[in-house]
């Protein structure tokens, strides 16, 4: 497989849309992506030039361990968040929030993102999320679905999803603490595709050789939460479906 060089990384970048000096979080399958230049540090690199001095990149960084506290210095990533996730977060000049489902930042928005309140559901309006959102930040994603776009649960939040299934996370006491989240197997998460294609705010190309799509923080929350608050559980499996985890959010209700 032909390998991705930094130039070429930057014009799929720009081609497909990514602002100079702006916010852009990114989920991401570095497998889909490689080869590339440099490697993963090279591909983290080659988001950085390319958003400039004045942009902000920012990736999932939650802990995949409830049962131990969270020391955001120190906590490896959940393993399905990938290699460059987890790479970043280790490197010079990366934030990363003090929430368990944390967020890492790097760039002159980083302190504000990654500064904000422990809120619970993880995604809440004044979460590191929400924060990208009213930051006017794009959302990239490489490889991975809309599964994986943790956008969506914020819009969830603000349209008004009834569902919590009951999780824990250990405080810094070492006291197990247990919430409502709004969670599911997020497979339906992909409606979202085609509800931001037909108002022309989804944009589609490569980026090494992943698929990739690119939207607006603030579109896709404002259309996936009107389409929720019209369909509350559109979300969710059917309870004919055999989904153990959409179930478990419908018994919620």
């Amino acid at each position: 497989m032909e390998m991705i060089s930094r130039e070429t990384l930057h014009a799929q970048l720009r081609a497909l849309g990514v602002r100079e000096g702006g916010v852009l979080l990114v989920h991401m399958s570095y497998r889909a992506v490689r080869p590339v230049e440099g490697g993963p540090e090279g591909l983290v690199e080659a988001l950085t030039e390319v958003l400039g001095p004045e942009g902000t990149l920012a990736m999932p960084s939650a802990t995949g361990d409830d049962d131990a506290p969270f020391d955001p210095a120190a906590t490896p990533n959940r393993d399905d968040l990938g290699v460059v996730a987890d790479l970043f977060w280790r490197m010079p000049g990366v934030l990363r929030s003090a929430h368990f489902d944390a967020v890492s930042a790097r760039g002159p928005q980083a302190e504000w993102i990654a500064g904000g309140p422990f809120v619970l559901p993880p995604a809440a309006p004044g979460s590191a999320i929400d924060r990208i959102r009213q930051a006017g930040g794009q959302v990239l994603l490489l490889g991975v679905g809309h599964h994986a776009n943790t956008m969506l649960h914020l819009a969830e939040l603000v349209g008004g999803a009834p569902y919590r299934s009951d999780f824990h996370y250990i405080d810094a006491s070492g006291a197990e603490v247990h919430y409502g989240e709004n969670d599911s197997c997020c497979e339906k998460f992909e409606l979202a595709n085609a509800w931001l294609k037909a108002e022309g705010l989804l944009r589609e190309g490569r980026v090494g050789h992943a698929e990739a799509r690119l939207m607006d923080a603030e579109d896709l929350v404002r259309i996936a939460a009107a389409k929720v608050r019209a369909d509350p559980l559109l979300f969710l499996h059917g309870a004919e479906d055999g989904c153990e985890e959409c179930d478990e959010a419908r018994a919620s209700v």
